[in-house]
């Protein structure tokens, strides 16, 4: 039997506003094993960004559990999960998140310098080679396309081969051909590392890609889910 890279076990979110308590997360339950790839999909307001930052320890849950491996993520402090994000995750946004003050060459090389990298230098430059950025190393953000932001930002998240890649709408400031283009990187580089991939997305072709479609209405999940 092959062991999930994550679980997520009866996860439930709820929050309190003016108007009563609000339930955003109800009762989801699924698994994703090693190399698999998932779409999560939903109206807008179905709680598909929460369920992604809960599964990557970004956001707490009121009930249920997550684990990575065996590890149950919320009985770490949130130090001891930014640990563990830094070592074994890698995300995506859709406003590529780069920071504006560091070259494309800087960006990819963080995370090698926050983990202690022998050459984070020679590992970001062959990264960004391979997203097709060889010669735009000094150029900042500023002067990137969007669709070279993301090529970098594609860089950046697995520069570390990070068991799991979360991605949140990763092609919803790209124009169609771009995004398809990006999309398509991000899947080739996905199958050659082997990471588990997870994205939020409102596009149906890019969630037909996947392996796995995580449907969630009112925070529930109709489809795609997993017994545990």
């Amino acid at each position: 039997m092959t062991h999930a890279v994550i679980r997520v076990e009866q996860l439930g979110k709820t929050v309190t506003d003016s108007t009563g308590v609000l339930a955003i997360l109800q009762d989801v339950s699924f698994s994703l094993a090693p190399k698999e790839t998932a779409a999560i999909v939903g109206a807008s307001g179905s709680g598909k960004s929460t369920l992604l930052s809960i599964m990557a320890g970004l956001d707490t849950p009121t009930s249920g559990e997550v684990f990575w491996g065996e590890q149950n993520l919320f009985a770490l402090d949130e130090d001891a999960r930014a640990q563990l994000r830094a070592r074994s995750m890698g995300f995506v946004f859709q406003s590529f998140q780069l920071l504006g003050h560091l070259s494309a060459l800087e960006n990819v090389m963080l995370p090698l310098e926050l983990t202690g990298h022998a050459n984070p230098k020679r590992e970001a430059q062959e990264m960004l080679a391979r997203v097709g950025l060889a010669s735009r190393l000094s150029h900042y953000p500023k002067v990137l396309s969007g669709g070279e932001q993301q090529r970098v930002a594609l860089a950046r998240a697995f520069v570390l081969k990070p068991s799991m890649l979360m991605a949140d709408e990763p092609t919803g400031s790209l124009d169609h051909a771009t995004g398809e283009t990006i999309m398509g990187l991000m899947l080739e580089m996905n199958r050659e590392l082997a990471t588990t991939l997870v994205l939020v997305t409102h596009d149906e072709a890019l969630a037909a890609r996947m392996d796995r479609r995580l449907h969630l209405q009112a925070g529930r999940l109709i489809e795609g889910g997993t017994d545990l």
